[in-house]
């Protein structure tokens, strides 16, 4: 099979997993704030394949929304995934270390979590910024901490996914 080939069923599958994780397997911290565990994925694919891997974080997050989502399609979790992955995925595509990488994977959050998805939240739905930005930093803890914890899955399968990511 060919590399380009390989990396495009490699990202559908990790997809179709990032949306059965984040569908199925969220723990809700309170309100609508839950734990996702499909950002799990998200960081594997990251370090699988860098920029490529983002693709994982946006569609995942669309296809959950539409499919599965109580609230609807949700453009500010798209969004912010996308900003996740583009800023992201240059720290956790290379061999740096691992507090670089927690620190990537912080900053990444916290500029998808904190400044895009409340800026579009506050401009759609006319919500207070005072309102929102509390909200969205505990889901910007949650969320960072499952990334990071993404960073200790793939250590695990690093060695057995390297030849099949190329």
């Amino acid at each position: 099979m060919k590399s380009k080939t390989r990396m495009i069923a490699i990202l559908g599958m990790l997809t179709a997993l990032y949306v059965v994780l984040s569908a199925f397997l969220k723990f809700t911290l309170f309100s609508n704030i839950m734990v996702d565990l499909g950002y799990i994925v998200f960081t594997v694919a990251l370090c699988m394949y860098g920029i490529y891997g983002t693709v994982v974080g946006v569609i995942g997050c669309a296809l959950e929304s539409i499919l599965f989502s109580a609230y609807g399609f949700s453009i500010s979790w798209v969004l912010a995934n996308l900003a996740i992955g583009l800023i992201a995925a240059g720290t956790l595509h290379k061999n740096v270390h691992t507090i670089a990488k927690c620190t990537a994977i912080m900053f990444a959050v916290g500029i998808g979590m904190i400044l895009v998805k409340t800026s579009i939240e506050c401009y759609l739905y006319s919500i207070p910024l005072v309102v929102k930005i509390p909200k969205n930093t505990v889901a910007f803890a949650a969320d960072a901490t499952t990334m990071i914890a993404g960073l200790a899955v793939y250590r695990m399968i690093e060695g057995k996914v390297k030849g099949v990511a190329k």
